[in-house]
């Protein structure tokens, strides 16, 4: 393999507390559940942790308090060889915290972030950390923290000619101006329909790529993923495997597809690959302790 491509990872850092249950709750049901865990998470971290096992230097650009779970996000990136230079402590905000339901035997997940240092990141905070997005191969973003930070970042992307791969969760309503910036968006099934207006993922992909975005993956669960771009819509199929956690499936699967990019890998390859490790990591339980290896991914 080639010298490590170079990615920066622009998002969130949260503490999942994950619960098991027999199934997910209905609005006004209490449930007894199983053991509580604690795991690292947050879309970003997710993502930067992903991207380093994927075989890629990594910088995270994110927010985090001044408390124990804010040191030991930083901690456990640097444990992954992840630069954390821009990991900014924010003394009067608390770190991120999410609260995640896993249901039934599909383990399908209800996520509820905290309020947290991931809402005071700010443009200029981007900005602070644009020499490292100058040098990348490709930026990765989502939409955990305050939207003028991506939009900055997409910005300070596109001025230095680095691809910027969006995952657009959790899903909201986009500036038009954003969507030029993105060379590809990788929203799921239900984030393509919200932003789109289209419940078929092709017609969903198009009506978004229409709007000014180079290409766009759609990750349809355990069927797969859609890809469309200049050649058209095109669907691979999920690789077959008993889920035991889905919390950190996606945020695997766009920096898995962010790596292969930005090493030269077409879209298709890129996805087929990310897609193989996405199916690795959901059979083991935590979001960024499932994350697989390089070497457990075919090249």
């Amino acid at each position: 393999m080639k010298s490590a491509v170079q990615l920066v990872v622009v998002g969130s850092s949260n503490t999942d507390l994950v619960l098991p249950c027999p199934r997910l709750p209905r609005p006004g049901e209490t449930l007894l559940g199983g053991e509580l865990a604690r795991y690292p998470g947050g879309k970003g971290a997710n993502q930067a942790v992903a991207a380093a096992r994927a075989g890629a230097r990594v910088d995270f650009v994110g927010g985090r308090g001044d408390d124990d779970f804010g040191a030991a996000a930083a901690a456990g990136l640097r444990a992954e060889g992840i630069g954390v230079r821009h990991f900014r402590v924010y003394p009067r905000a608390p770190s991120g915290v999410a609260v995640i339901l896993l249901g039934g035997r599909e383990r399908q997940n209800q996520i509820v972030v905290a309020r947290s240092a991931n809402d005071a990141i700010t443009p200029a905070a981007i900005r602070a950390a644009r020499a490292v997005l100058a040098r990348a191969d490709a930026v990765v973003a989502q939409l955990e923290i305050p939207l003028p930070a991506v939009q900055e970042a997409a910005r300070l992307a596109k001025a230095t000619g680095v691809p910027l791969i969006l995952n657009p969760a959790p899903a909201r309503a986009l500036p038009a101006s954003l969507y030029r910036l993105v060379d590809t968006l990788v929203p799921n099934e239900h984030e393509a329909r919200l932003l789109s207006g289209q419940r078929d993922p092709a017609r969903a992909a198009r009506a978004l790529r229409r709007r000014g975005c180079r290409r766009v993956v759609v990750t349809l669960g355990a069927r797969g993923a859609l890809v469309s771009d200049e050649k058209g819509e095109r669907t691979w199929p999920a690789v077959r495997v008993r889920p035991v956690d889905t919390v950190g499936a996606g945020d695997c699967f766009t920096a898995w597809l962010a790596v292969g990019l930005a090493e030269g890998l077409d879209l298709d390859a890129a996805t087929h690959r990310a897609l193989r490790a996405a199916a690795l990591a959901v059979t083991r339980a935590g979001a960024q302790p499932g994350m697989p290896w390089r070497s457990e991914v075919a090249p």
